[in-house]
């Protein structure tokens, strides 16, 4: 056989490769699971939006993937994501904790988590031991809770935990409790929407600077998830970052 002849040998066996790939991929019926955190992931009138959300629909539109997204409690989106195969959870914090329990795509959208409180308050707190007198409302499962929980903290004791993100604000309003742990993104647009107030903001009494603000909210597929799968997505990912398209999403989010 020639070299020429096998030169289109080869170039034909890569075709029939990448391919059969493309195929294996496409065809993989992919679950996305996420929770109601707004600005990041959000229903509005019927309709799941956000940050987050655009972002991974454009993912899994480059990736050329088969996907719908289900909006639920976090607590039983990262239940199914721990214990089910090709599952891809967003919008998730990448901490030491979590790190071998998924498969990391990327990060999708930027963080940092504060306590919080009402305005008009002022708790003086210089680190986070001059807060384990106040009751505090968390999301269950969330990486707040878990990360007080780490630190000492109890639900039952100091903490109060909920489904919602929402139910934790009013709880603050109602003075069911004193702070609130939440990302800044979600705790401002949570009070401009419920005083109608677009200058309103929360108050920040601690900066929780080590709750992975550094990796920001990230999508990450179930370890019973195939390795070509997510690195399908991780290039899919990279190619929104570097055509700009990721920039055109997150332009219209953070303002």
């Amino acid at each position: 056989m020639s070299s020429r002849s096998l030169r289109s040998l080869s170039a034909i066996l890569s075709l029939i490769v990448s391919l059969s790939f493309s195929a294996r991929a496409g065809a993989t019926a992919i679950t996305v699971v996420t929770e109601e955190l707004p600005p990041y992931n959000m229903t509005v009138d019927g309709k799941l939006t956000g940050m987050g959300t655009e972002v991974v629909q454009a993912v899994i539109e480059e990736a050329g993937a088969q996907a719908r997204i289900q909006s639920m409690p976090w607590a039983r989106a990262y239940d199914i994501a721990l214990n089910s195969e090709n599952v891809l959870i967003y919008s998730i914090a990448r901490t030491p904790q979590r790190e071998a329990l998924f498969k990391w795509v990327g990060v999708i959208a930027p963080t940092r988590w504060y306590l919080f409180s009402l305005p008009g308050k002022q708790f003086n707190l210089t680190s986070l031991d001059d807060a384990r007198k106040f009751q505090i409302a968390t999301v269950k499962e969330d990486v707040g809770e878990q990360y007080l929980i780490d630190k000492g903290f109890a639900i039952g004791r100091n903490l109060q935990s909920s489904n919602r993100y929402e139910h934790n604000y009013e709880k603050l309003k109602a003075g069911r409790v004193d702070l609130w742990i939440s990302n800044e993104l979600n705790a401002h647009y949570l009070v401009r929407h419920a005083s109608g107030n677009s200058a309103e903001t929360a108050v920040a009494q601690l900066n929780l600077d080590d709750l992975g603000g550094a990796n920001g909210l990230c999508m990450a597929f179930s370890r019973n998830t195939s390795d070509e799968v997510v690195e399908r997505f991780r290039q899919a990912l990279e190619r929104l970052r570097a055509d700009g398209r990721y920039d055109s999403i997150a332009a219209k989010w953070l303002k």
